[in-house]
């Protein structure tokens, strides 16, 4: 068995680095954006700070490892004026950079806290690092006149290469529009089409919509963040056949649908949570993802539960059940690898977590004893059973029936040490994340 090796460890509430940008990696990032070229990653990200006024310009960040994070710079020095002068917003928010040809495009948002007038603009540059050249206004909306709200632009590719953009923020819900690969703006005029929608009953709270396609169970993926920033922000997805939808979740309920209690639309894969006494994590979300070959990332932010203010970039490793949907990872990505499992990797104590599609604010985990015989300890007709290379079924009780669980080797970045993790579903879409807690003879 393949584990990590022991990464960089990061002080997440470093208080010296506060107003030295040059030494932030993974701190202050939010909203980020994952983009790989050539043999380098990158994430820009929102202007956010802890503990001060952020710069406006959109924060830059570079990779060889999805690891090791060091500072690039801003993309503007200043917000670009038709930005600024239809919205006075302070900073630039949730960006999206992507290539036509051999031109980069950066996407970029506009807008003020709880409002719609808002503005979606694009730059671009011969170099991923800039200077980038802006372009003016992809679209733009005006408050109380119009239901989308023009801020969190993703683009993406459908499955001919043709791009599109993904857009929307509470408000009118989330849209979808074919995108001129000429300009980089709105190939037709008008907002595209509605793709996912929540009742006002919660304010209409999703936001941060990424598309991506997976070529294997050729659908496409729609990710979305609901409610709350600093409370009960959580990602949920969907998936469809057709680039403008219906996206349908694993019940398949449309996420247009505004009938059904506004929390049992899309299948929730990532929440705040706790691993026993351990530090946890508050409000995961908006997040991308990557495709790079064969492996598949998803890439958000979350904030640190000693103060809830704390923000840091966040890389996880997706796992893709065999009836095509996608799980993350409870640990923050490492270098870790799937790979077969042998079974008794997995005998031993355990902390799981039920990422309940109900409650939102932090979950804490449950104790979980895999005994070698396949039974779970303390359980009448509970069981689990190795299907071959990295994936496990459990069944946990009659209720919540049986789950696919894949396993990985990863990192505890709390324990600071090798340990083994999983994601699983079952047949309701109901997940579950769980990490071993002993230091087994086999590690």
């Amino acid at each position: 068995m393949l584990f990590p090796q022991e990464p960089v460890k990061y002080d997440l509430y470093d208080q010296l680095i506060t107003d030295q940008e040059e030494l932030w990696t993974i701190h202050n990032v939010h909203d980020p954006a994952l983009y790989k070229d050539g043999d380098t990653y990158y994430v820009f990200s929102t202007d956010a700070k802890v503990g001060g006024v952020p710069k406006g310009g959109i924060q830059v960040r570079k990779s060889k490892d999805l690891v090791n994070w060091e500072w690039v710079g801003h993309a503007f020095d200043t917000i670009p004026k038709d930005a600024y002068d239809w919205t006075g917003a302070k900073g630039l928010w949730a960006p999206d950079v992507t290539k036509y040809g051999d031109t980069y495009y950066l996407y970029y948002a506009a807008s003020q806290f709880g409002k719609n007038q808002s503005f979606i603009g694009v730059a671009t540059s011969k170099s991923i690092e800039g200077p980038w050249e802006d372009q003016g206004e992809v679209i733009k909306t005006k408050q109380g006149e119009s239901e989308p709200n023009a801020i969190d632009p993703n683009i993406t590719f459908d499955d001919e290469g043709n791009p599109w953009m993904v857009y929307g923020s509470f408000f009118g819900g989330i849209y979808v529009a074919r995108i001129d690969e000429n300009t980089g703006k709105l190939k037709e005029k008008g907002n595209g089409t509605l793709i996912s929608k929540r009742h006002l009953s919660v304010e209409g709270a999703v936001e941060g919509p990424y598309i991506v396609y997976h070529p294997t169970f050729k659908k496409y993926y729609l990710f979305v963040s609901y409610d709350s920033l600093f409370k009960d922000y959580h990602i949920r997805v969907a998936r469809a056949d057709k680039i403008e939808g219906p996206y349908l979740d694993s019940n398949g309920n449309e996420m247009t649908n505004i009938d059904l209690p506004p929390n049992e639309v899309g299948m929730k894969v990532l929440g705040g949570y706790k691993f026993g006494k351990e530090e946890g994590w508050i409000g995961p979300g908006h997040n991308s993802v990557l495709k790079d070959g064969e492996d598949y990332y998803v890439c958000h932010h979350a904030r640190g539960e000693r103060t809830g203010k704390h923000h840091a970039l966040h890389i996880r490793r997706i796992l893709w059940t065999d009836d095509g949907w996608p799980l993350i990872s409870p640990e923050r990505y490492a270098g870790e690898k799937e790979q077969p499992v042998n079974s008794t990797f997995m005998v031993g104590n355990w902390e799981i977590i039920h990422m309940d599609n109900k409650y939102h604010e932090q979950i804490q985990s449950e104790s979980l004893h895999l005994l070698f015989d396949g039974r779970f300890e303390g359980s009448k007709d509970g069981y689990w059973s190795h299907k071959g290379e990295n994936h496990f079924e459990f069944f946990l009780n009659s209720n919540n029936g049986t789950y696919q669980v894949l396993v990985l080797a990863a990192w505890d970045w709390t324990l600071w040490r090798p340990t083994m993790v999983f994601a699983g579903k079952n047949s309701n879409g109901d997940v579950i994340v769980g990490k071993k807690v002993e230091k087994s003879p086999n590690l």
